[in-house]
């Protein structure tokens, strides 16, 4: 079966421009102040650190699938989930600031600015929602819903 929704919510492609550009950078002041060997491994080794913590930030998904909602290595059933809110910026924001829950369920990105909040309906659950960070908030939303999206119109 298909899934609903589907999204990978990788690192823009900027953050890897600007961390190769550091990089380049760190490297030339090491290629002047230091052995070729040192500069070198040096560089690779943070290389190495930066372009894995990328991949590692990047490599969450969200899914609909099955009759539940992925979110990262989290899994939740469609039945136990209430309302879901597709957030703007500022709603994302103030929920995830000065209105935030702290047993609340969080999968956001720095790199993204809008979320959807999905209510947990589940007595058992003492979290009261999941806020999920996604770049089409209202058809993350309409698939949890079950609703249709008119995907011209969404998320502008």
């Amino acid at each position: 079966m298909p899934a609903a929704y589907s999204e990978h919510l990788h690192v823009p492609l900027r953050w890897w421009v600007q961390a190769t550009m550091f990089l380049a950078t760190v490297w030339l002041a090491f290629i002047v102040a230091l052995p070729a060997w040192i500069a070198w491994a040096g560089t690779l080794a943070i290389l190495a650190l930066v372009y894995g913590l990328f991949g590692w930030i990047g490599s969450a998904r969200v899914e609909v699938r099955d009759g539940s909602l992925y979110a990262g290595a989290a899994r939740i059933e469609l039945v136990h989930l209430g309302a879901a809110d597709a957030l703007d910026k500022d709603e994302t924001r103030r929920v995830h600031g000065v209105d935030a829950n702290a047993r609340a369920f969080l999968l956001t990105r720095p790199y993204l600015s809008r979320s959807v909040r999905v209510a947990i309906e589940d007595p058992a659950d003492p979290t009261p929602y999941w806020l999920i960070s996604t770049r089409h908030p209202r058809r993350l939303a309409a698939a949890l819903t079950g609703l249709p999206v008119d995907q011209t119109a969404a998320d502008r």
